[in-house]
């Protein structure tokens, strides 16, 4: 299977490289935005800006050509780059007849949708692809994966999501291996929430994590968290079974508690009395929870759904509070029966 992957930061290369070492022997391009990266990558055999220490196989073909030139001839395409890139991406493979699936985990937020026709804040992946490549037949890779780990060949579990069965047995094929289990999924909705939700729901965590409240508090707000990510999800129209699984529970739990996760790592610095900038820009990547809070909420609230463990990390990226207020706010609530 010949497999083109765009984009070139950890979560990309770390995919491009387990497909490139997969037992069907794929041939595996993947394309950089930046010339100078792609040169980097081709001359040392390993991404020193992303996955430092990892050996790219030389299997592994590196370009920065024209996206939709690179995608010539392949069977699969995976979009790895940020929510903010997706859209235009699609716009530029609207052509392509081969499965195109995403990596991205999040809403689109208003500057990503830009001035463009109907586009409104808040939009899924699925939601944005049927608005601007809707001819594709398209899905999305998603679950509880740090790309560090898949590069390093460690067990993972992955859900390829999608409406077309074609997609979905494409991913399995390029990706299923003695490292990586992929599991099919037709709840395209359920998997995107859950991606998007676990990244607001991250922060909060190590906000708590990060002020030393305990593994009660952490377990209480994994636990009502994962039930404002199904009511979201439910209201979205997805399957309520699919936020027990692997891009539900999953992706909350290894996000929440990892070390490797970026989102929890600025709730963690938060906690420090860093400002939010100097969070960000400590961290070296883009961390997707600060970028969609806000257009998560907004969803939410356009849909009724009640959602105060994100409201109040909306409120601490804005600055309308600080790290102990907003703690108190989540933890503080007033008595009520348990329910999703």
């Amino acid at each position: 299977m010949k497999i083109v992957v765009l984009g070139a930061g950890a979560w990309g290369t770390a995919v491009a490289l387990s497909a490139a070492q997969h037992p069907a022997g794929h041939q595996v391009t993947l394309w950089a935005r930046n010339a100078s990266q792609a040169r980097n990558m081709l001359d040392q055999r390993e991404n020193r800006a992303y996955l430092p220490g990892i050996a790219l196989p030389a299997a592994l073909h590196v370009t920065s050509a024209d996206p939709a030139q690179a995608c010539q001839g392949a069977n699969l395409v995976i979009i790895a780059t940020p929510m903010a890139a997706l859209r235009g991406m699609l716009s530029s493979l609207s052509a392509l007849h081969m499965p195109v699936a995403w990596l991205c985990k999040g809403f689109e937020s208003a500057e990503s949708a830009g001035s463009a026709g109907n586009a409104s804040p808040g939009m899924l992946a699925h939601e944005v692809c049927a608005q601007v490549a809707p001819s594709l037949i398209s899905g999305v890779l998603s679950g509880p994966s740090f790309a560090l780990e898949v590069a390093r060949n460690q067990p993972t579990a992955l859900v390829a999501a999608s409406e077309h069965a074609a997609v979905r047995d494409t991913l399995v094929a390029a990706f299923h291996s003695p490292s990586v289990r992929v599991y099919a999924n037709e709840d395209i909705v359920g998997v995107e929430v859950g991606g998007a939700v676990k990244n607001v729901l991250a922060i909060a965590t190590g906000l708590c994590d990060g002020l030393q409240l305990g593994l009660n508090a952490r377990a209480a707000l994994i636990t009502r968290g994962l039930a404002e990510m199904t009511r979201l999800g439910v209201a979205l129209g997805a399957r309520a079974e699919t936020f027990m699984g692997l891009s539900g529970m999953g992706d909350l739990v290894l996000t929440a508690t990892g070390d490797l996760s970026r989102n929890r790592r600025v709730g963690l610095l938060l906690a420090e009395g860093k400002t939010l900038q100097q969070a960000v820009e400590s961290l070296g990547h883009v961390a997707e929870g600060v970028y969609c809070a806000r257009t998560v909420a907004q969803r939410a609230t356009a849909q009724g759904v009640d959602m105060p463990i994100t409201q109040a990390v909306v409120a601490l990226l804005d600055g309308h509070m600080g790290p102990a207020e907003a703690v108190a706010r989540l933890m503080g609530r007033g008595p009520a029966v348990e329910q999703v």
